[in-house]
């Protein structure tokens, strides 16, 4: 298997993003009608869409490329908060990659761990415990720099590793009360709901660990009113 992922093989994972966004958007919809705008899956699907368009636009582009043309496109793509917010740790997350031909362990903890700190100064600080999309990355990130400097963990192993942190972080967000976003209005009625960018979060970091094992990636079939992954089918 890989150890390595290269523009070809980046491009597919955008592209397999988008039809994830494309097959969960009702269930994301749902989700943000809860405790939002109801807007986050349309919006996202809208990111990627122009994303797919952006690539397939490209000659020959290096990684760096890829990943800035990609958070350029979710920035203009994505309506609202979520758009900026996925776009500049995309954007950011690029520049760790400048002379570089393909992404190993240590280089998609450095994209990781760099557009997650664009992500935190661009919302003001937000940090985890919030009930933003920082819970299910924040965990996602610290498991993907344990892996980069461990030697027995392959690729795959470390976006395993990273997608099972940022599903436990995605859990821990039903329980939690907004403090910042819209659904912080909510305050005590936020609680008892999933995150939807921590949702988002997530299913982009499983896609991206799906689309290294060959596959397109899921869509959620059954869930609890809370939002709570039940069941996950692949596409």
């Amino acid at each position: 298997m890989t150890e390595t992922i290269d523009s070809p093989m980046l491009i597919r994972m955008m592209d397999n993003i988008l039809a994830v966004m494309e097959a969960n958007e009702e269930y994301l919809t749902g989700l943000d009608a809860e405790i939002g705008d109801a807007d986050h899956g349309i919006n996202m699907v809208r990111g990627f869409q122009l994303v797919h368009e952006r690539l397939a636009g490209l000659s020959d582009p290096s990684v760096s490329d890829v990943l800035n043309t990609v958070g350029m496109a979710i920035m203009e793509g994505a309506a609202g908060s979520a758009g900026v917010l996925y776009g500049m740790f995309f954007i950011q997350g690029s520049a760790s990659l400048q002379g570089k031909n393909a992404i190993d362990r240590a280089s998609l903890a450095s994209v990781f761990s760099t557009g997650y700190a664009a992500m935190v100064e661009m919302s003001g600080g937000t940090k985890p415990g919030e009930k933003t999309m920082i819970d299910a990355l924040d965990p996602a990130v610290r498991s993907l720099n344990a892996s980069a400097g461990d030697a027995d963990v392959t690729l795959h192993g470390a976006l395993d590793k990273a997608v099972n942190a940022a599903k436990g972080g995605l859990e821990s967000t039903i329980d939690l009360v907004a403090t910042k976003g819209r659904a912080a209005y909510l305050c005590e009625r936020s609680k008892g709901h999933q995150d939807i960018g921590a949702t988002t979060m997530y299913l982009i970091i499983k896609t991206m660990h799906d689309t290294l094992e060959g596959r397109v990636g899921v869509k959620v079939t059954r869930h609890a009113t809370s939002g709570a992954i039940f069941e996950e089918v692949y596409l």
